[in-house]
């Protein structure tokens, strides 16, 4: 007797096998939870502006929820006002609901490329994003639309972790580090100390970076200021009967314009010109190391400022009891001939400076820097939002970038909203709100979107299924909005589900614990440009089987994943089944008829053609 559960087709899974969830083919994914279609929306084409027509070939499918997808600015900025307006009113007419994903612009404002920030490079991304809430709301002026922003853009990962073996902690392997003055930025990586038998630390590293740099400026500065005074010292030694140099006047004779050298044997000229020359080069070296002085103590001023050490207030005591003295010496510094003056309070600024209790952090982590930066972008659009559209405000949810861009991780991501809703309530309440309203209001306008495909990519960094529940465990209680694309770690590909190795069931168990039955209402954007690309077909059918979801609206079986296992296909590629050509060659059906009738054959009527054989 043949086995009833064999395969019949080559490609087909059988829909009656009671073993069928354990399959990772055109089954359920095992997850244990089955989600209506309806909580279910599909992405438009981010590469047109004629959004109109992109969400209607998507309602064509039977999507009830759609995300217009406007990521590239300047497409976004291509869509006309009247538009969105139309859109809200074909929202309307079919009863779908519509969610925006905002322009990919850097938050923090930082350009890594060119290794530098500027505030007014994040208050332009600030602008942008401020634009596409705007935008967002024309959507759907009478409800709070969910608006999509990257949580980062052009940032690699601040402190790109690292997994050596399943189970043990992320390592830092590589670290980004600003000048909090100058925007001044560059990568460090750990490595080893052999002398003292240090493995690499890249906290470490930090240390020793700010150590040694600041050593290595003290030191040249040092330097520079004792050359100067050496070269005064040999300009004004006395003469062989042991008389004071005359060089000073000689010195301001000269810059007066007068023949210093007329009168003199050539024995004196010479003498009289290395003294001056002496001179020149004391001046020249003790100005420099003046204004190199200024940079070093500012650079100080603004570590010591910002730092967190015991001996801060000690430590700022010195560079105010310094600064107060030698502002009110500025004006006899300018002085050519206050430069013996000049050196000596070089020198006790370099005392000064030398003084302080630990070597300032004149670098530091660059992702404390972007996460102060991106938060307060996040705060301030959130909060200009709620003062416009008050109830009816958008919801900025920030999603997770894929693996190895900044805060792509959910320990960021949830820092990242964490800092972004204390701004928006330290503005709201000094704006007059109560703190208790603000934190409502901030909690409510600012969570994230959690992708599963981009979180999946940190298994290129050594990441297994365990660390991948513990980051999906991390954000649940802050996810708004679900991003769905498959893949296998590795590459940004973006499958249906369960085409790739996203442990969506761990995801789904967390989010669970964290929202309850809320988790069904939470809308779940299939992502699926790959697929797109490759098989020119609407991923709604994988992606519903994929999850179990119910054919019908009464929640009960049939599944999409029974249906499907009824007939094979081995999902797609052999192209089109049953092409009309094969009829047209061999005669068999009804398209060969006219097209009055209802056929395909043009050029053919009732009344004319090939006589019937």
């Amino acid at each position: 007797m043949a086995d009833y559960k064999s395969n019949l087709y080559p490609g087909a899974n059988y829909g009656l096998d009671s073993e069928y969830a354990k399959d990772n083919g055109f089954s359920d994914m095992g997850t244990g939870y089955r989600f209506a279609p309806s909580t279910f929306a599909l992405a438009t084409d981010p590469r047109t502006a004629n959004q109109i027509k992109a969400v209607t070939d998507k309602l064509n499918t039977g999507a009830k929820s759609i995300e217009i997808t406007g990521i590239q600015t300047k497409v976004l900025e291509a869509i006309p006002d009247q538009h969105l307006k139309e859109l809200n009113r074909l929202k309307k007419l079919t009863g779908v609901d519509l969610t925006l994903h905002g322009p990919i612009v850097e938050a923090s404002g930082i350009d890594p490329q060119n290794q530098r920030f500027e505030e007014s490079d994040r208050m332009g991304a600030e602008r942008q994003m401020w634009s596409a809430v705007e935008r967002g709301q024309r959507l759907d002026p009478d409800g709070n639309i969910i608006v999509v922003f990257h949580s980062s853009a052009a940032l690699p990962d601040l402190e790109q972790p690292f997994i050596n073996k399943p189970g043990e902690k992320p390592e830092v392997a590589q670290m980004w580090v600003v000048n909090e003055r100058d925007g001044k930025m560059g990568a460090i990586k750990p490595k080893e100390n052999f002398m003292l038998n240090e493995k690499p630390n890249v906290s470490v590293e930090l240390k020793r970076l700010n150590d040694e740099n600041w050593t290595q400026s003290l030191s040249s500065l040092n330097f520079q200021v004792r050359q100067g005074k050496q070269a005064i010292r040999e300009a004004f030694e006395k003469d062989e009967e042991g008389k004071p140099s005359q060089m000073f006047e000689y010195y301001k004779k000269m810059r007066e314009g007068v023949d210093v050298f007329e009168g003199h044997s050539p024995v004196e000229k010479k003498n009289i010109e290395m003294g001056l020359s002496n001179l020149s080069y004391a001046d020249s070296h003790i100005r420099e190391s003046y204004v190199k002085l200024q940079s070093m103590f500012n650079d100080a001023w603004v570590a010591v400022k910002n730092s967190e050490s015991d001996k801060k207030e000690e430590d700022m005591k010195k560079l105010e009891a310094y600064r107060d003295r030698v502002s009110k010496k500025v004006e006899e510094f300018k002085d050519p001939f206050k430069i013996t003056e000049l050196a000596e309070e070089v020198s006790k600024g370099i005392m000064t400076l030398n003084s302080l209790t630990e070597p300032p952090k004149i670098y530091k982590s660059l992702h404390g820097f972007a996460m102060d930066k991106s938060s307060e972008t996040f705060a301030n659009v959130a909060f200009n939002s709620y003062k416009k559209f008050e109830d009816k405000s958008p919801i900025l949810s920030i999603e997770n970038p894929p693996a190895g861009g900044a805060f792509s991780r959910a320990e960021d991501l949830k820092e990242l909203i964490v800092k972004a809703r204390e701004k928006f309530v330290q503005k709201a309440v000094e704006d007059g709100m109560s703190k208790n309203m603000a934190e409502n209001q901030a909690k409510k306008l600012i969570g994230a979107t959690w992708d599963v495909g981009h979180i999946n990519m940190l298994r290129k960094f050594g990441y297994g299924d365990k660390e991948l529940r513990e980051q999906a465990k991390t954000i649940a209680p802050f996810v708004k909005h679900i991003h769905l694309s498959d893949n296998f770690g590795l590459e940004h590909t973006e499958l249906p589900m369960g085409m790739g190795n996203v442990p969506m069931k761990a995801h789904l168990e967390e989010l669970r614990k964290a929202h309850g039955d809320k988790l069904d209402k939470i809308k779940k954007v299939i992502e699926t440009g790959d697929w797109y690309q490759h098989f020119q077909k609407t991923p709604i059918r994988e992606t519903f089987a994929a999850f179990g979801s119910p054919i019908y609206p009464m929640q009960n079986a049939p599944y999409w994943n029974q249906a499907m296992n009824t007939s094979a296909g081995y999902f797609s590629g052999y192209g089109a089944m049953l092409p009309e050509q094969h009829f047209q060659t061999y005669g068999a059906g009804f398209s060969s008829l006219p097209q009055e009738l209802g056929g395909q054959m043009g050029g053919k009527s009732r009344v004319s053609g090939n006589p019937m054989e």
